[in-house]
């Protein structure tokens, strides 16, 4: 998943897909049993900066589900469930629902081959912004869970009353209800979670399988069929000046906007 925060991102791959995303857009990408891809970050504004900020987040896939059609989609930004809601004290904060669910709130659909597309498998992926003293309890969702918790910005931040500082994370309880109390300043954090897949995992280079054989067999699928070949006339391309937010797919056989 690459979330940008700000900025524009321009998509190529080998099936023939592109577009353009940013401002709040999350591109969901399995690379399945292979595909070549391309991130370029194009000058968009001709008479001020071209600020960009973003994260990716790699997701494992279990062994049933490496071989799978490569496949992305689009979470546009307008459509990724936004929560705002205040604590005891009248202190907002906000969770931009990536994956999982708060509540009663489920996030949009991942890919059907992913990990996350199995709501048991309780993947979820947050970001959170804290107005100052904010006060946030991230629920107990199940005792195997795997929780991480990232402060990107945010100065004071403390959890169950231990404090995480910029550019650190907290590893939590999945089965506790977990306090997270801001200090005096906006702050943003990174919640991922879900349940263990449970299987070896060897990787090297972009490839990510379960043993060193099924990696060489990967490096030998990619050296004999370069995983469909490169279909565009550069191998950094962007999209025109002008074009706005869209996703192509299959050479144009499909184009959708936000």
């Amino acid at each position: 998943m690459t979330v940008v925060l700000e900025g524009i991102v321009d998509h190529f791959d080998s099936l023939g897909a592109k577009g353009r995303y940013g401002q709040g857009d999350v591109q969901w990408m399995s690379a399945g049993s292979g595909a070549l891809h391309s991130e370029m970050f194009p000058v968009v504004s001709q008479t001020t900066d071209n600020p960009t900020e973003l994260f990716q987040i790699w997701l494992n896939l279990p062994s049933k589900g490496k071989k799978t059609s490569p496949n992305y989609k689009m979470l546009w930004n307008e459509k990724i469930p936004l929560i705002t809601e205040t604590d005891k004290n009248g202190n907002k904060y906000e969770i931009k629902l990536i994956a999982g669910k708060y509540g009663t709130i489920e996030s949009l659909d991942p890919l059907p081959n992913s990990w996350a597309f199995d709501r048991s498998h309780h993947v979820g992926i947050w970001i959170i912004k804290l107005s100052p003293n904010a006060e946030l309890t991230i629920p107990s969702v199940s005792p195997t869970l795997n929780r991480m918790l990232y402060n990107i910005e945010g100065a004071g931040i403390q959890v169950d009353n231990e404090a995480v500082d910029f550019y650190h994370c907290a590893q939590l309880s999945g089965s506790e209800n977990i306090l997270v109390k801001n200090g005096n300043t906006d702050s943003l954090l990174l919640l991922l979670e879900g349940e263990p897949i449970n299987e070896p995992v060897v990787a090297y280079g972009p490839f990510v399988m379960n043993s060193r054989q099924e990696i060489q067999q990967a490096i030998n699928d990619f050296k004999s069929t370069e995983f469909g070949g490169w279909p565009w006339d550069s191998p950094e391309p962007v999209n025109k000046l002008g074009d706005g937010r869209f996703a192509s797919y299959n050479h144009g056989e499909k184009i959708e906007t936000p």
